[in-house]
């Protein structure tokens, strides 16, 4: 009688393990969708508009975020109207510390050549595309690496993380 309780309670306790297994260890991480939104501003300046990408098979969230960057940066094809970053534009790297992504961008950006109509357009199409992403909620610019208080020219102001209220 003895031996079957033993039997039965190292059964038990191999199920319980095995599920246990099964529940936290083995259960699938959670993908990232298969899309990601991106938006660019009309040629208005203030109108926004969502178009979805197919992500690759980098899913974990400073991929997404630094994909969502570019994508935002290039802007959509040359035949649809928008306001875009100036040709040339680079991002370095985008990284993600708590709610706030951190977009090194470079490139023609550093220099003065739009006034702050088009730069408020971009960096409005730039910080909705991240901030569409789950759990980023601001934006804070680098140009080149540094931390820098305006574009170059003065007319945008980047000293602190921009978020959709900045719009």
């Amino acid at each position: 009688m003895r031996l079957l309780r033993a039997l039965v309670v190292v059964a038990l306790f191999v199920v319980a393990v095995y599920y246990g297994y099964r529940v936290f260890a083995g259960r699938p991480r959670p993908v990232a969708a298969a899309t990601v939104t991106v938006y660019y501003c009309k040629t208005d300046g203030e109108t926004l508009v969502p178009w979805k990408l197919t992500l690759g098979p980098a899913r974990d969230r400073k991929s997404v975020a630094f994909y969502a960057a570019t994508q935002a940066v290039a802007g959509p094809s040359s035949d649809i109207d928008a306001i875009r970053f100036p040709s040339g534009t680079i991002v370095h790297a985008v990284d993600v510390d708590g709610s706030t992504a951190i977009v090194d961008l470079g490139g023609a950006l550093a220099k003065p050549t739009a006034g702050s109509f088009a730069e408020s357009a971009e960096f409005k199409a730039l910080v909705w595309t991240l901030t569409a992403l789950p759990g980023i909620g601001s934006v804070q610019v680098k140009l080149d690496g540094i931390r820098v208080p305006t574009l170059p020219g003065g007319h945008f102001e980047l000293d602190e993380p921009l978020s959709r209220a900045s719009f």
